[in-house]
């Protein structure tokens, strides 16, 4: 499918809404193909032209647009990108017979769309917003106003003054068919860990000097990756200690660690967990359907997660995440609707759903895998909706990611008062995130201001461990950027 943009500069929203409907590969072009599928949007003052070529026949709309009844928030240019965004929505919903659920939406948190547009106008009208303007359908703008709902008295008890630590290990037993981290997972890249831990600990007593410094408030911590529990037992410890050394952990609201993958996670390393003030963890299995996990290549089967489980229950741990993932290669509506109710049987205080994302060097794309639709993986999402509601869970955070089948969400659902306090400050940016590590990035936010600004860690190991001094010398503007504020 080609896409050919005429004067105008909406090349991000069109490529993003044609890809919903198409979602191989989308090529921009300046000139118009004389064979082949394509898509041309044209911009003439306040005149918008949409024509598509589809399988021989073509199909056009036109209208010109009175700016005059754009919203006091609009530009002129906001306001003609988004009925443009509409017209291509309708037109391509009536040609294939397929309507995607977030309608034009494209942006990666609704529910903060949702909640900044009802402080202002209110609910009903934010409502109606999404419904008419956005083409919303009722059920994911149900969605939005929950997960909105939920998140605001946790982000109301964050303090101007508070912050999150982020602690990043990027390793991995192997890698995912869906994961694009290549060198993380591999041999070269394992042997770095001893090196990588040395210096994390390092990043962790200067950044906790620097909270110190700036009497900033921790309010919680997050142990993620890859796959922490790639780490040795006495190596997880050497972390955790660091953590318990620098920062003021018994002050913290909550302390996660993701356990990650049962294949790697044992009771060893989960009494470390325990034993250094961790209250929440996570066990990932993503499927219970053992051909599914051969498929995308987890080198754990359905049982090893029901024994990691059990032994974290055992150990002590009275708040326990469970990552699943709607539309996996081979997954059908059945084997998913199956994994859920094992997940639900468990019973474990947060169930997250992802939806399966096509990420560019993953091999489920490089190798042309063949996998779900946005439709199959609707429908799981649909099931997800039914069947956890009436096990007593409710979404409490919300979030979206490109290339996701359908263009569809992300979900962490949670029994009544197990909500994860750092999911709702991550995704929802309302307060400082301090992050140490490869990949890490430095979430600054201004109190009392919409402000961010971001640091960022080199990406791989190996880059984090030669770049150490720089990471370090970047440390410097988080006070100067504290003191603009104070």
């Amino acid at each position: 499918m080609y896409l050919i943009n005429k004067n105008h500069s909406f090349q991000y929203e069109t490529e993003n809404l044609l890809r919903l409907f198409f979602p191989e590969k989308i090529t921009v072009s300046d000139t118009l193909p004389e064979k082949g599928d394509y898509c041309l949007t044209e911009l003439e003052g306040s005149t918008v032209s949409v024509r598509i070529r589809l399988l021989g026949s073509e199909y056009t709309d036109r209208k010109v647009f009175d700016l005059s009844e754009k919203l006091s928030d609009d530009t002129e240019e906001s306001y003609l990108e988004r009925k443009m965004a509409l017209m291509m929505f309708s037109l391509l919903s009536e040609i294939t017979e397929y309507t995607p659920p977030w309608g034009i939406l494209t942006g990666v948190r609704p529910a903060k769309l949702m909640s900044n547009l009802s402080a202002v106008h209110g609910e009903a009208w934010a409502r109606e917003y999404f419904t008419n303007e956005l083409r919303v359908s009722a059920d994911k703008t149900d969605l939005a106003v929950s997960v909105a709902k939920k998140e605001a008295p946790i982000i109301k008890a964050s303090a101007p003054d508070s912050y999150s630590l982020y602690v990043s290990i990027p390793f991995c037993p192997t890698r995912c068919s869906y994961c694009s981290f290549i060198s993380h997972s591999n041999e070269s890249a394992k042997k770095l860990i001893p090196e990588y831990v040395e210096k994390l600990c390092e990043e962790l007593a200067v950044t906790g000097s620097i909270a110190k410094e700036l009497e900033l408030k921790l309010e919680s911590i997050y142990i993620g990756g890859g796959t922490p529990s790639v780490l040795t037992a006495e190596q997880l410890k050497r972390v955790t200690d660091a953590i318990n050394s620098n920062f003021d952990v018994p002050s913290a609201r909550e302390y996660t660690i993701e356990a990650g993958r049962p294949d790697s996670t044992t009771e060893e390393k989960l009494r470390v967990m325990k034993n250094c003030g961790c209250t929440r963890i996570s066990i990932n299995p993503q499927t219970f359907n053992d051909s599914v996990l051969k498929e995308i290549g987890r080198n754990h089967s359905s049982q090893m997660t029901l024994d990691c489980f059990a032994d974290a229950r055992r150990v002590g741990f009275g708040n326990i995440n469970t990552d699943l993932i709607a539309g996996l290669p081979t997954d059908t509506l059945d084997s998913y609707e199956k994994t859920l109710s094992k997940a639900i049987e468990l019973s474990p205080e947060n169930i997250t759903v992802h939806t399966l994302a096509l990420k560019r060097s993953s091999n489920i794309v490089t190798e042309s895998r063949r996998t779900n639709s946005g439709i199959v993986a609707s429908e799981m999402l649909s099931v997800t909706q039914k069947k956890l509601t009436q096990a007593g869970y409710v979404p409490y955070y919300m979030y979206r990611q490109s290339k996701c089948l359908g263009n569809l969400e992300n979900v962490g659902w949670t029994k009544a008062g197990y909500e994860c306090l750092y999911n709702v400050y991550m995704m929802e940016e309302c307060h400082t995130v301090l992050a140490v590590g490869a990949g890490a990035v430095i979430k600054l936010k201004a109190p009392e201001s919409k402000e961010i600004e971001r640091i960022f860690n080199y990406k791989y190991p190996y880059e984090y461990i030669s770049g150490f001094d720089e990471i370090i010398r970047r440390k410097d503007y988080i006070g100067e950027f504290y003191r603009k504020y104070r």
